[in-house]
């Protein structure tokens, strides 16, 4: 393995590693109807790299292993991570980067709601949605306060979007 292999991967069990760890302390904020997944707020690394793509995926399985939903909800949750990365990856403007999580986990984990615990389809869209636009909120004001930081961008280890302006 070359060592900027062994770099990427280092990188993305990291990420995997604080996304479980934030979720799972926070438990009662980020499962069931209202959602508030503060961990969220590191789905914006992709906008920056598109390999943390990885890390995020697999941080949100395992994070769901622990859902009260068993393992639908880590099918359910990982596949709408793993769609609202693949979007953000070729994003070129953060704020539109934060409408793809919003988007994905409303209407993914909406209708997971609404099959599995029997909530309204649209109630469980509405809540998922608001959680999740709170979330993003927090993240574009913080990732928009820290790109001023000197250094930011170098220990993301940044390759895409270095100049971004919103």
């Amino acid at each position: 393995m070359t060592n900027k292999l062994i770099y990427s991967m280092t990188r993305n069990a990291i990420i995997a590693a604080l996304y479980v760890v934030i979720t799972v302390l926070a438990y009662p904020l980020s499962y069931n109807v209202i959602q508030f997944r503060l961990s969220e707020i590191l789905i914006l690394l992709v906008f920056f790299r598109k390999d943390y793509a990885w890390g995020l995926t697999i941080g949100c399985a395992l994070a769901n292993i622990v859902s009260a939903l068993g393992l639908l909800d880590v099918l359910f949750g990982t596949i709408a991570t793993l769609l609202a990365c693949l979007c953000i990856m070729f994003c070129k403007h953060l704020l539109t980067a934060c409408v793809f999580p919003v988007v994905f986990n409303a209407f993914i984990i909406g209708f997971e709601l609404w099959w599995l615990l029997s909530e309204p389809f649209w109630v469980a869209v509405g809540w998922v949605a608001l959680g999740e636009f709170v979330v993003m909120i927090a993240a574009y004001i913080i990732f928009m306060l820290l790109r001023k930081r000197k250094g930011f961008m170098n220990t993301l280890g940044a390759n895409q979007n270095l100049d971004f302006k919103f």
